[in-house]
């Protein structure tokens, strides 16, 4: 690596140093020890990727045009380059651009993208590399032909210019590289391949610059040329880079283009085309589908409490228990996922530690339902919005053509948290009120961060978009207010904006004679539970109907409620007498409740009637479940005391089980929980550091640079023995080296095969190279891991 830019980085102020901290946070985790272990890192090609990564069209564009000028350049050549790529007939298009440029070109200067001042700038080492096809342009002629054997250059300058190479001193390779870099000959060679080879041309100019041809080495001259791509092949306006793949060389391509590198190139990101709506029934819409994922939150654990799913061998849940899932919430099967994968990112339900485990709410399910609705909706929001897994797939086939099911570890997606936080800021962007288009949505994102779109971040994109709608951080497609803050990372504005949004719940309902309880609004906790346990839910809508039957009210007495109890419970809740029939419904219920008990034989059965249970022996129903009668009130079963419980209620009986001291077992509905810690919640990354964190990281690296460049000198290697140690001690030891800051000396072996010794300062490590200061050298190099034959703390020799 040059010294150049280690140099320019130490000229730089300490605020420029901050605000290059700041922007790019992954340069100081750990600090580096001086100034040029913070060039070393700052030109690795994975610091490089993530840094381009950010910019947007218009910056990556810049970029892209200092690297294909040759360096270093002046801000005259760039600007030039780049008008030329504006829309034509664009109002004011050159005064934007000038604006738009000179904000750009500092933004990537405080990057470190881009170095040298404007009279010669440069991009920083290492770009280059990592844009493999910048502005989607091939080659250089010189990179197309290095392959070619002297005497094929030679034809091919001899059929272009009409001459062999005749220039002294200048290889073939130059020299053809020089007549494809004239646009007069170009012209000529492209209107004497002829109108089809134009067309192939026109079709690799804008990108990809490459292609497939079998047999791309044959030798062709324009004498012999038979099809299209022969003429091309012949006049050098292709190259063989490969058995089949063939280049356009980059001379030919900007030629072609008119002498531009982009098209159509705005300083401004697309505007964003939508559907006007009114800010507040945008609101008041996206309160109610918040306030609906919290009650489909409480209704999954609720029913998960008493009828728990299995956990799949390979982790996950059953697709028929998905299915059975979004019958009971009374929701299409993503939306349900999309509730389970939401409950489970927070923490509200794991898997059971049993060999045979199910899904359960855990205990913090216990805490989180007694917390207000909007406290409720930002923890599942941000969990949402944070979390690395997309419900989204479920359901969708993976490599192998298996079916997703929901829960399973393979719905995590690394790029999830940041296609959520992205897709928010763009639907923040917009005009309050305005519900952006999908596809308006997709194309601004492509602007905004160009190197990271296609097929798959579209899908990611729109997946969001349903489901923060379904979430209700959108309503009708515009962002809320409240999904606004929570985008913005202020989740107490984002409650305290929901809580006037949401409808209060009701403490009372309306009992009908036909059996059923009318709820006119949202229920309270406590009575929704009650109500739960002693109804089955008819029809929701604006008003939820309950009705009453046997089954319903025995569930109720199953859980250890009394008749009175359930009637009293009634009576405080309805704004109407109780009715006669549901009085006489929970009597007669509760007067057959219980006369029969059902213990362990394997399993018995008690009764004070003895023709109770002389009906029961007469019913042909009861031969599956192999009775013997014992005694005039005892029987005896082989079946287990659950299966004998099942068995007599579908016969129309209403039995109790009892434990080994004749005790009534009560049925809790909402006992059982996970003893198992939920999965760690993933978050985002954060893209900056404390303000306190950045200046102590500017001012250790200010320090270590100041006592590293007094030893700047190249030093001797240490006498004796070159050293040697194994592979995976030499990996540790490199590392620590590179955490604590230390010297080290290594052995190694140079390109010929010769071990030389080395005196280190590492600072990076990755892709099968350490980047390190050699102080026998007095500059940064990278050494390649496998060559190492050593390596020791010791620098004394």
């Amino acid at each position: 690596m040059s010294t150049d830019f280690a140099d320019w980085l130490r000229d730089r102020e300490d605020g420029e140093l901050r605000a290059l901290v700041t922007a790019r946070p992954e340069l100081v985790t750990p600090v580096p020890a001086h100034m040029s272990g913070l060039a070393a890192r700052a030109t690795s090609p994975s610091a490089i990727g993530r840094a381009l990564d950010r910019l947007d069209l218009f910056a990556l564009a810049a970029v892209e045009t200092l690297v294909i000028l040759p360096a270093p350049t002046s801000y005259a050549e760039v600007r030039a380059l780049m008008t030329r790529a504006l829309p034509s007939g664009e109002s004011d298009g050159e005064s934007g651009m000038e604006a738009a440029l000179r904000e750009t070109v500092d933004r990537l200067r405080t990057l470190a993208l881009v170095y040298g001042p404007d009279d010669a700038l440069a991009a920083a080492p290492g770009v280059r590399e990592v844009l493999d096809a910048p502005a989607a342009l091939g080659p250089p002629a010189a990179e197309v032909f290095r392959h070619y054997p002297p005497e094929r250059l030679d034809d091919l300058i001899g059929d272009i210019a009409g001459a062999p190479n005749g220039v002294a001193g200048v290889s073939p390779r130059d020299r053809l590289a020089e007549l494809l870099g004239r646009p007069e000959v170009v012209t000529r060679l492209v209107a004497e391949a002829g109108p089809q080879a134009r067309a192939a041309l026109d079709e690799l100019a804008w990108g990809p610059a490459t292609g497939r041809l079998p047999n791309a080495r044959r030798e062709v001259r324009v004498a012999t040329a038979q099809s299209p791509i022969e003429q091309l092949l012949a006049r050098g306006l292709l190259g063989a880079t490969g058995e089949e793949t063939v280049a356009l060389p980059r001379e030919v391509a900007v030629h072609l283009r008119g002498g531009r590198l982009h098209r159509d190139l705005s300083p401004a990101p697309p505007p964003l085309r939508g559907t006007e709506r009114t800010r507040a029934l945008a609101d008041r819409t996206a309160a109610g589908q918040a306030f609906t994922f919290v009650r489909s939150v409480e209704e999954l654990c609720e029913r998960w409490s008493h009828d728990p799913p299995g956990v799949l061998r390979t982790g996950g849940l059953a697709v028929r228990d998905l299915k059975r899932t979004a019958q009971l919430l009374e929701l299409p099967e993503w939306s349900a996922a999309l509730v389970i994968e939401v409950a489970f990112a927070s923490g509200l339900i794991a898997a059971s530690g049993t060999v045979d485990g199910e899904w359960l709410p855990t205990p913090a399910y216990d805490g989180w339902r007694v917390r207000a609705t909007e406290d409720q909706w930002t923890g599942l929001a941000t969990t949402w919005l944070s979390m690395d897994r997309m419900p989204g797939l479920v359901g969708e086939r993976d490599d192998r053509d298996r079916l997703r099911p929901a829960l399973h570890p393979d719905l995590r997606r690394s790029a999830a948290p940041e296609v959520r936080a992205t897709t928010l800021g763009v639907l923040a962007a917009a005009a309050p009120g305005l519900a952006p288009a999908a596809d308006a949505v997709r194309e601004r994102l492509a602007w905004e961060q160009p190197r990271r779109r296609g097929t798959y971040r579209d899908q990611l994109v729109d997946l969001t978009l349903r489901e923060a709608e379904q979430l209700g951080v959108t309503g009708l497609g515009a962002l809320s207010a409240h999904g606004a803050a929570l985008a913005a990372g202020d989740v107490l504005l984002a409650a305290k904006q929901l809580a006037p949004l949401l409808p209060e719940p009701v403490d009372h309902v309306l009992l009908q004679a036909d059996l059923t309880a009318v709820a006119p609004g949202p229920l309270t906790s406590d009575l929704r539970r009650a109500l739960a346990l002693a109804a089955d839910v008819e029809s929701t809508g604006g008003a939820t109907v309950y009705r009453f039957g046997e089954d319903s009210v025995r569930r109720a007495l199953d859980a250890g409620q009394s008749a009175d109890d359930l009637i009293a419970m009634l009576e405080r809740h309805s704004t109407t007498p109780v009715p006669q029939p549901l009085r006489y419904l929970v009597a007669d219920v509760a007067r057959r409740h219980g006369r029969i008990r059902v213990g362990t034989a394997s399993a018995y059965i008690r009764c004070d009637d003895p023709s109770v249970l002389d009906q029961v022996m007469a019913d042909r129903r009861a031969v599956p479940l192999r009775l013997r009668r014992l005694a005039p009130t005892v029987i005896a079963s082989k079946s287990s005391r659950p299966s004998l419980v099942d068995g007599l209620r579908a016969m129309g009986y209403a039995p109790v089980a009892e434990s080994l001291d004749g005790d009534v077992l009560i049925s809790q509905l909402d006992a059982r929980r996970t003893e198992v810690s939920p999965a760690a919640r993933s978050s985002t990354v954060v893209n900056g550091l404390d303000d306190e964190v950045v200046a102590a990281a500017v001012r250790a690296m200010r320090a270590g640079d100041a006592a590293h460049r007094e030893r700047r000198r190249p030093v001797d290697a240490p006498a004796g023995q070159v050293p040697r140690s194994p592979a995976t001690s030499t990996i540790s030891v490199l590392q620590e080296a590179i955490r604590q800051g230390h010297r080290v000396w290594i052995g190694y072996l140079d390109s010929q095969g010769n071990a030389t010794s080395r005196i280190l300062e590492p600072a990076r490590m990755e892709g099968g190279y350490l980047t390190a200061y050699d102080e026998t050298r007095a500059a940064v190099h990278r050494f390649a891991l496998h060559r190492i034959t050593g390596v020791s703390t010791s620098t004394d020799g």
